[in-house]
This record gives C-alpha cells, sequence and structure tokens, in this order.
C-alpha cells in the first residue's frame, strides 16, 4: 500500500502546472467533450506508466543494491530540481492531431508524456517500490487528480491553481524521497 500511496501523492503533485495538464486544459477547450477527454487521458497514462514501471523495475535488476540507490537519490534530487521550472506547451504540442477528442488526447498525452518528469518518476518510483501494479496504479490516480478537475472545470478552475506553491511542494516531495533512500537506502 506504501508504493500506491507515495505514487499518487508525487505523481499529482508534480502533475500540477506541467505541460500535460496544460494539454488536458487545452483539450477541454477545443473539444469540449470532457469523458472521452478523461478517458483518452487515462489510456495513455496506463499505457505509457506501464512500460515506464515496467523500464524501472527491469533497471533495477541490471545493478547492484548500492548503486541503484545512488541513482534513485540522483533521479529523485533532478526531478525535484526539474520540478521548479514551470512547464510551457511548445505551439507544436498545442495542435493535436485531427481525430477524434478520445484519440487525439490519446496520442497527444502518450507522446507528451515522453520524457516529461512524471514518467521518470514512474520509473524512479518503479525501481524503488513494489508491488509493480501498486507503482503503475498510483502514478495513473496522480495524474487523473491533477487532470480530471481541469477538463471538467476547464479555464475557471485553472486560473485558480497556486501553480507556483504546487511546483515548490512537488519539488520538496521529490527531494525529501531521495533524502529518505539516501538516508535509509533502498530497502522497502
Amino acid at each position: 500500500m506504501q508504493a500506491l500511496l507515495i505514487a499518487t501523492l508525487t505523481v499529482a503533485l508534480a502533475e500540477i502546472g506541467d505541460k500535460t495538464q496544460l494539454l488536458a486544459l487545452l483539450l477541454a477547450a477545443r473539444y469540449r467533450k470532457p469523458w472521452p477527454i478523461i478517458f483518452g487521458i487515462l489510456a495513455a497514462t496506463l499505457v505509457n506508466h506501464a512500460v515506464s514501471a515496467w523500464l524501472g523495475a527491469w533497471a533495477a535488476g541490471l545493478v547492484s543494491p548500492q548503486v541503484l540507490r545512488w541513482i534513485v537519490v540522483a533521479c529523485f534530487l533532478a526531478v525535484a530540481a526539474w520540478a521548479l521550472v514551470p512547464d510551457k506547451l511548445e505551439d507544436e504540442e498545442v495542435k493535436p492531431p485531427r481525430f477524434g477528442a478520445f484519440v487525439a488526447t490519446f496520442i497527444a498525452f502518450f507522446l507528451v508524456e515522453i520524457g516529461d518528469k512524471t514518467q521518470i518518476a514512474t520509473v524512479v518510483l518503479a525501481a524503488k517500490y513494489t508491488p509493480l501494479w501498486q507503482v503503475i496504479t498510483g502514478t495513473t490516480v496522480g495524474m487523473m487528480l491533477a487532470n480530471v478537475p481541469v477538463v471538467l472545470l476547464g479555464a475557471k478552475f485553472a486560473h485558480r491553481l497556486p501553480l507556483k506553491a504546487a511546483r515548490f511542494t512537488a519539488a520538496g516531495v521529490f527531494a525529501a524521497l531521495g533524502l529518505w533512500v539516501a538516508w535509509f537506502g533502498l530497502a522497502s
């Protein structure tokens, strides 16, 4: 249960103000069909984070626990620093494919999430925590907690989010996880 809770909290906080959250807002404004967008986000996140978690678990088996410990620490601290940088969508990311809302959301979210801090966090969390299904479920729930309200409430909600505070909180969570792993190691 620890993996599920940590993964949910970590990704939910990291996602606030992230480019995929901005993408959710843009898709909601463009299509005005919240449920296909929400299901597109869910499907893209499940696929992306399942592959990411598997990669993290696989990579964890390639190195010694001591080396893995310091790789995880470095990754958590790097993501903490990255969380402090506000995300902006590039012009080419704003234009989703000319498909229906679900397909456009699935494709756009899947592609934009590649290399994103929440994807990297999923890899790192999967290297640290077991069982893998809890990491995947937690990171997916975290993405949905951050994005569903944006899709449902649109621009009104997005303007009220304390994005700066959320970035600092997310950075703090990642830094705390990095320090925790450095201090206590990788024993689950």
